[in-house]
């Protein structure tokens, strides 16, 4: 099966605490079926899904955060369709790829299964490349209750991610967030990203009580994050949600004394790197940050902190749908300014302006997630813009933030 991976994808796994989705996964590359079974077992009646929700519940993992049970139960009647949102087109993240490409059958567990529990009779999973198709086919085929699931390789982008393009483009449209902001819950399709997916069928497995014997109250048991930057161990990280900063940061091998650290990617914030901060949604809220998408990365001291910030600020302007005024013009404005900043040029108030002015305005949540960005790194930064308008700080920028587009 390694011979899939034809494009460089990390797929390092590795955990802190007794693993679940990453079960089995470091004594083999991939799980086919019989290696699924023998580790996780067989896949509980379907019937069981909606209660186990409301006991133990599952916030949606691909960013929003969206409660898979409430999602569940706001479908008016019956399901049409289930989506697995396997594009994971935030650059910074590998986590559903790992999991479609390394044990493929636990996402298929948890689709197949929401599928019966609502009465759905499609199931599509939905990717950017061939190499994790062809692994979700290759495990589909070995299923006697997958043989109605479509795998569906769609347009690429940073915004083709968000639900409703994903939506969009399976129908044969573009892949962009239309220009209503109407959840795909209210036409009979339900779409959740791959660890969300496989987060239900360890609930199932599990039931809510063992499911719920690690993580917080609110926010019970594992989830995946994806580590990169500054860091010496890379890759896709299974924690109990609540864990520390600081033992990831330490098990990660994170510099001792790190610049910054951007949680959830960059729809996501930057963070002073407090040992004590709590790695969930609740956590990430206190510390005035959001959980996002589930990526970590650090910076050090060796790159220029605000030079990153705008690689990435232009980044995120040219990933724009260019649908609507804050994406057209808001966004390449306000990268125009972190640039001028950069180069000592400007004052803040002017990026911190534009951000207001594009926030809650957009088609879609990609104006507000790339403001939020830009905002956090300017307000941590202040000390470095002031460094930069008096001559600069004389530091390369090492690309510590990966970009690149998903198309």
């Amino acid at each position: 099966m390694t011979a899939l991976l034809d494009r460089p994808v990390d797929t390092t796994a590795w955990t802190v605490g007794e693993p679940r989705l990453l079960a089995g996964l470091a004594e083999q590359f991939r799980l086919d079926l019989a290696a699924h079974i023998a580790v996780h077992g067989p896949l509980p009646p379907a019937e069981r899904l909606l209660g186990y929700l409301d006991a133990a519940p599952i916030a949606g993992r691909g960013g929003a955060g969206f409660p898979l049970g409430a999602k569940l139960r706001s479908l008016p009647g019956r399901a049409k369709h289930v989506v697995v949102n396997g594009t994971e087109s935030e650059p910074a993240s590998r986590k559903d790829r790992t999991l479609l490409l390394r044990t493929p059958h636990l996402v298929l567990d948890g689709a197949v299964a929401t599928a019966a529990a609502t009465g759905a009779r499609e199931v599509t999973v939905a990717v950017h490349d061939e190499a994790v198709a062809a692994s979700v086919r290759s495990a589909v085929a070995e299923r006697r209750d997958a043989r109605g699931v479509r795998v569906r390789v769609i347009p690429g982008g940073f915004v083709a991610g968000e639900a409703r393009a994903v939506v969009r483009a399976l129908q044969g449209g573009p892949a962009l967030p239309p220009g209503r902001r109407t959840p795909p819950t209210e036409t009979g399709t339900l779409v959740s990203n791959a660890e969300t997916f496989a987060q239900a069928a360890i609930l199932l497995r599990r039931g809510p009580h063992r499911f719920a014997d690690t993580g917080t109250r609110t926010e019970p048991g594992t989830t995946l994050l994806t580590v990169g930057g500054a860091v010496a161990r890379p890759g896709v990280v299974e924690i109990p949600l609540g864990t520390p900063l600081g033992i990831v940061l330490s098990a990660a091998g994170a510099p001792v004394a790190p610049e910054a650290v951007i949680l959830g990617g960059y729809h996501g914030s930057w963070v002073r790197p407090l040992p004590e901060l709590r790695l969930s949604r609740e956590g990430a809220a206190a510390a005035g940050a959001a959980f996002g998408a589930g990526v970590l990365l650090v910076l050090d001291g060796a790159s220029c902190a605000l030079g990153e910030l705008t690689r990435v600020a232009g980044w995120l302007a040219a990933e724009s749908a260019r649908q609507c005024g804050p994406c057209r013009f808001g966004l390449p404005a306000l990268a125009a300014d972190v640039t001028a900043l950069a180069l000592g040029q400007r004052r803040p108030g002017a990026a911190f302006e534009h951000a207001r002015v594009v926030t809650g305005r957009g088609a879609c949540a990609h104006p507000d997630g790339a403001a939020r960005f830009v905002t956090s790194g300017l307000h941590l930064l202040a000390d470095e813009v002031d460094r930069h308008r008096a001559g600069g700080c004389r530091r390369p920028v090492l690309a510590q933030l990966p970009i690149g587009s998903a198309r």
